[in-house]
């Protein structure tokens, strides 16, 4: 089975996580870059990141290539806005006819909200379960060894 990771990371955490899952599972990696970046600066993050997922935005990305026939499951991963995923996923999701693949899903957050941005990306993609689910507290910025059990985890899932 051939899996695409598919991902947007602020600030490295999502892309460390999507570097340690795709080592692991032999996946290929798509990162999801919006054509105007957002900001990183504490204020700016959280007023315009958050406006544009509450808001449900699809902003314009950079081109990138993806072949749907080529994957039979798709990973998503994505850091946690709002308690919603990034915007970056849903222009993607909205972009791709993904029916009949297997969807998986890793989430990095801060403090909480992974659940209900899982539920939300379920409903983005009109399903009713994900394969598989990983929450993540910030994996790089706060490396932890129960992070990494649960990637190990997440991937056996995979397997």
């Amino acid at each position: 089975m051939k899996t695409l990771i598919v991902y947007y990371s602020l600030e490295g955490n999502t892309e460390f996580a999507a570097k340690q899952i795709a080592e692991m599972t032999g996946a290929d990696l798509l990162r999801l870059e919006p054509v105007k970046a957002y900001p990183t600066g504490k204020v700016g993050k959280f007023i315009w990141g958050g406006k544009s997922a509450v808001m449900s935005e699809t902003p314009e990305l950079q081109s990138y290539a993806f072949d749907s026939a080529a994957y039979d499951r798709i990973v998503f991963g994505f850091p946690v806005w709002a308690s919603t995923i990034a915007p970056p996923l849903r222009t993607f999701i909205h972009s791709h006819d993904l029916s009949g693949k297997k969807i998986a899903a890793f989430a990095c957050q801060t403090a909480n909200g992974a659940d209900k941005a899982f539920g939300k990306l379920r409903s983005e993609l009109g399903i009713e379960a994900l394969e598989a689910e990983l929450v993540l507290l910030d994996p790089k910025t706060k490396p932890d060894a129960g992070n990494d059990r649960k990637i190990r985890d997440f991937c056996e899932k995979l397997q």
